[in-house]
């Protein structure tokens, strides 16, 4: 059973773009079911308190002695999972949950001292450990056909109100068997030069694009990791010895894997608190100006615009230029990193609030294992090491694209009257002078 809910997907960001591919992935996952003998019920619940009711009507009226589901780990998904569980159990049904979404179980790898771990690579030594110790986590085989039921398949709506895809949906084809031959794809070619390829965003294979598939189920981190580990056959320790590029995407991995058991030890972070509560004293900018432009692709520092511009047009963002760019609003513009969350969430085909949250506390200095407030990405100096022939700017802010040399990464410095042939803003602010301002902020704070 798939149940639609618009109330819970609005309440919690989902962007159009994505519920557009759930729907498609689901309409692939019935076609497949139905091969099985297996029917798929698709049942629309206007508000999420009562799902548990209907889980338990349909579950009743099939005669069904068992539920299962796989664990959602978000707050409110939480409660509504043990809201089935006791409404299941009123009505004589049990209901379980399995672990799916991550590798491990939220809470089963822990410091020392009992505590959930807030550091990223102590927990991933933590994770690899485990999974040496008890195996790497296997994957369910696929059921066999069975008899022929007198249950008929629900008819999966090609769209829902308010949720019409905003960018076009042939960018991410759906179902399993395509996630899986882009796995396939990529394990067996580009994972081996990962490392040394991925934080390049004019190099469209650098990466697996598989991040949409993870965020709506299509594809499981148990499938990614056994392919990292076969492509990585031969080393003596495939997790964390052998091939570079294949070490660092199970490393990539294991980081959302943190970001799901943060969210779960502290789930705070899942109702717009910040990790690091001192910080919630900050006071930021409400520049709806420097926003809007943000959001637009209209800063004027065209790496963050071509990162803006590409959000908008594929609902997807190279995760170097994430960095960049959500650097950039909360420590050059200053500006809430929430409002950049939700936007992001807003706008994603593989929007994943674990990893969506971490990212972005990560980039404010908020967060757990955050990055220092005083370390600031240079904009600029992070276009011309990551983008050196500006091959990403040019695709995704054509009015530069006859720009030559490194004035592409800084076009204000060309000769003004080269400057005023452009079709592009200057600078909303000064790199150097709001630098230092969101230092001075932090610093405030160290010292309140």
């Amino acid at each position: 059973m798939y149940l639609i809910t618009p109330e819970e997907w609005r309440a919690h960001d989902v962007s159009a773009n994505q519920v557009d591919l759930r729907l498609r992935c689901v309409r692939a996952l019935s076609a497949s079911l139905a091969r099985l003998n297996i029917p798929l019920l698709v049942v629309r619940v206007p508000r999420s308190a009562e799902v548990a009711r209907t889980v338990t009507r349909v579950a009743q009226e099939h005669a069904c002695d068992r539920v299962h589901f796989n664990k959602e780990y978000e707050i409110d998904e939480q409660r509504r999972d043990e809201a089935v569980v006791a409404a299941c159990a009123k009505a004589g049904i049990v209901a379980e949950g399995h672990t799916d979404q991550s590798l491990l179980e939220p809470g089963e790898v822990r410091t020392g001292e009992g505590k959930w771990y807030t550091v990223f690579t102590p927990f991933k030594k933590a994770c690899i450990a485990r999974m040496k110790e008890r195996g790497v986590p296997g994957m369910v085989p696929v059921p066999k056909k069975q008899a022929k039921l007198r249950i008929e398949s629900s008819e999966v709506p090609a769209s829902v109100a308010g949720f019409e895809a905003q960018v076009d949906p042939s960018l991410w084809p759906a179902g399993e068997a395509h996630a899986v031959k882009m796995l396939e794809r990529f394990a067996g070619g580009a994972i081996r030069e990962y490392k040394a390829r991925r934080d390049f965003p004019g190099d469209e294979d650098g990466t697996s694009r598989l991040s949409a598939y993870l965020a709506v189920g299509a594809i499981s981190p148990r499938q990614c990791l056994h392919a990292a580990i076969e492509a990585n056959a031969g080393s003596a320790s495939p997790l964390d010895a052998g091939n570079a590029g294949a070490v660092h995407w199970i490393s990539e991995v294991l980081w959302r894997e943190f970001y799901i058991h943060i969210m779960v030890g502290f789930p705070r972070v899942c109702m717009h608190r910040a990790f690091q509560l001192g910080t919630e004293r900050l006071r930021w900018s409400e520049n709806e100006e420097h926003l809007e432009a943000w959001k637009a692709g209209r800063t004027g520092i065209p790496i963050v615009d071509a990162g803006m511009r590409q959000l908008l047009a594929t609902g997807w963002m190279h995760n170097r230029v994430r960095m960049i760019t959500a650097m950039f609003l909360t420590k050059n513009l200053f500006i809430d990193w929430r409002l950049g969350e939700r936007h992001f969430m807003r706008n994603l085909v593989d929007g994943f609030l674990a990893s969506n949250n971490g990212g972005w506390q990560w980039s404010a200095s908020t967060g757990t294992d955050a990055a220092p407030y005083f370390r600031i990405f240079n904009p600029v100096s992070q276009s011309a090491k990551f983008d050196p022939e500006g091959t990403y700017i040019r695709r995704w802010v054509p009015e530069l694209a006859g720009v030559r040399g490194e004035a592409i990464h800084e076009p204000w410095t060309l000769p003004l009257l080269l400057r005023a042939g452009l079709d592009y803003p200057g600078p909303i602010v000064d790199l150097s002078a709001s630098r230092q301002r969101a230092i001075e902020a932090f610093q405030a704070l160290r010292g309140s």
